[in-house]
C-alpha cells in the first residue's frame, strides 16, 4: 500500500541487531519525519545474538523492543513440515527460507496491535528474503505499507553501511575484515559475502571464528559417534532413547553433529530474483535429521509413494524458497505428506565420522522390508520361475520395436 512519508507516524521494524537493521532505526527517523520506531525481534534460536538488543535499539532511537519467543512454533509449524516432505532446494535445507514467514507473521501481528502505519525490513533488493517477508505480510496485513530501505537509500555496500553506523554512533559487533553477511537460527547458520563471493575461494573453515556451530571434518574426532533418533509419524521425538521437545532435540543434534563436522554445505544457488549466489551453510542437526528421516522412509513407504514424494518435496522446497509458505498449494502438499507419514515411525541409528553420516541400522513396527522375501534363498513368497513371464511382458515393447525396426527404411 502506498503512503506518503508524511502519513507514516509509526513504523514496526523487523530488528535483528545486525548491520542493516541497526542503522535502519536512525535512518527511518531521519527520512520519515522522526517517526516512532518499534523494533521487533523474532527469537527463532539466534542465541546470544539477542543479548543487549533492547538497550541498543532504544539508544539508537526505537521507542520499544519486542522480543518474541518463536522457537517452538518455528520448529513445529515450519521446520517439521519441511522435514517430513524432505524439502530441500538445490541441497539447501531452507534454514533462512522457513524462518522468514514465521518471523513476518509475528511482525504483522505486532504492527496491527500497535496501530502502525508501516512495516519495515532490512532485506536487500538483490536477495530472496525481501520476497519472503513481503509475501507473508500480504497474507496477514495486506493493507499495510512496507518500507524497504535498501530500495530507497543511497548506501551501496556494507562498507558504506559501516560508515553510516560510525557517523551515527551505532554500535556494531562486526568489523570490516570479518563483515560476512550471516543469518543464524536454531536450524542453521549462513555465510555470504567477502571472499565467498568468488567461487574460486575455499571457505576458511579452519580459521577461528568462521564456523560457529561446529568444526571442519579435519578437526573432528578420530573416533565415530553413534546417534539413534526415534520418529513418530515422521516427527523426531527422541535422541538415544531420551524424549525431548523439538527445540531441545535440534539443539542436541546441532551439538553432536557440529562436533563431528556434519552439515557443511558450500553451494552456488539460483536465487529467486534471477542471479546466482554463493553461500556456505552450517546445518549439523538438520542434516542428521534429513538423513535419518530418509533412511526410515526407505523401509516404511512403498515404491510409488516414495518416488512421487520426491517430486512433492522438490515442489515444496521451491514454494518455501520463493516465499510462498502461506498458499493453498503449500498447505495441500503438506496434507499429502502428512497422510504418508502415518507409518513413518521407528528408530534410525547413524554413525557420524568426520563429516560423514553412515547408516548403522533402522527398525520400524511398520516396516515393508521382509527379510525372508528379500533373501537370495528359496521361500514360499516368491517363485523365481515367475520372473520369466514378468520379463517377457515387461520387455515386450523393446522386443516388438526390435523386430519391426528390421522392416524400416534405411537412411
Amino acid at each position: 500500500m502506498k503512503k506518503s512519508k508524511a502519513d507514516i507516524k509509526k513504523v514496526v521494524l523487523a530488528y535483528s541487531g545486525g548491520l542493516d537493521t541497526s542503522i535502519i532505526i536512525p535512518w527511518l527517523k531521519e527520512n520519515y519525519n522522526n517517526c516512532e520506531v518499534i523494533a521487533v525481534s523474532g527469537d527463532v534460536g539466534q542465541g546470544t545474538e539477542l543479548e543487549g538488543l533492547e538497550e541498543k535499539a532504544k539508544k539508537t532511537g526505537a521507542s520499544k523492543l519486542y522480543v518474541l519467543d518463536l522457537k517452538k512454533e518455528y520448529v513445529e509449524q515450519f521446520i517439521w513440515p519441511c522435514l517430513k516432505a524432505d524439502a530441500r532446494y538445490e541441497d539447501y535445507l531452507l534454514g533462512t527460507s522457513h524462518a522468514r514467514p514465521c518471523i513476518a507473521r509475528a511482525l504483522a501481528e505486532i504492527a496491527k496491535k500497535e496501530g502502525a502505519d508501516a512495516i519495515c525490513h532490512g532485506c536487500t533488493g538483490k536477495g530472496n528474503d525481501q520476497v519472503r517477508f513481503e509475501l507473508t505480510l500480504k497474507a496477514f496485513a495486506p493493507d499495510m505499507a512496507i518500507i524497504a530501505p535498501w530500495r530507497e537509500w543511497s548506501l551501496k555496500s556494507r562498507d558504506e553501511e559501516i560508515d553510516y553506523a560510525e557517523a551515527h554512533h551505532v554500535p556494531l559487533r562486526i568489523d570490516r575484515a570479518t563483515n560476512y553477511s550471516k543469518d543464524k537460527n536454531l536450524w542453521h547458520l549462513s555465510h555470504e559475502g567477502l571472499d565467498l563471493e568468488d567461487p574460486r575461494n575455499e571457505p576458511k573453515y579452519n580459521t577461528p571464528g568462521f564456523l560457529e556451530l561446529g568444526v571442519s571434518p579435519e578437526q573432528a574426532p578420530d573416533t565415530p559417534t553413534y546417534v539413534t533418533i526415534h520418529f513418530e509419524k515422521g516427527v523426531p521425538t527422541a535422541v538415544d532413547g531420551q524424549e525431548m521437545d523439538g527445540v531441545a532435540l535440534i539443539e542436541t543434534l546441532n551439538r553432536v553433529g557440529g562436533q563431528n563436522g556434519i552439515g557443511l554445505l558450500d553451494i552456488v544457488e539460483n536465487r529467486l530474483v534471477g542471479m546466482k549466489s554463493r553461500g556456505v551453510y552450517e546445518t549439523p542437526g538438520g542434516t542428521i535429521l534429513y538423513k535419518a528421516h530418509n533412511v526410515l522412509e526407505t523401509v516404511t513407504l512403498d515404491k510409488e509413494s516414495f518416488h512421487f514424494k520426491e517430486l512433492v518435496g522438490q515442489k515444496m522446497a521451491e514454494l518455501v524458497y520463493n516465499g510462498q509458505w502461506f498458499t493453498p498449494l503449500r498447505e495441500a502438499l503438506c496434507a499429502f505428506t502428512d497422510s504418508l507419514q502415518q507409518t513413518v515411525t521407528g528408530d534410525v541409528t547413524l554413525k557420524l565420522y568426520k563429516g560423514n553420516m553412515i547408516n548403522a541400522g533402522v527398525t520400524s513396527p511398520y516396516t515393508l522390508y521382509d527379510e525372508q522375501t528379500a533373501s537370495f534363498g528359496e521361500d514360499d513368497d516368491y517363485d523365481q520361475a515367475d520372473s520369466a513371464g514378468f520379463i517377457n511382458l515387461f520387455g515386450l515393447p523393446i522386443a516388438e520395436r526390435a523386430k519391426l525396426a528390421k522392416k524400416w527404411p534405411k537412411d
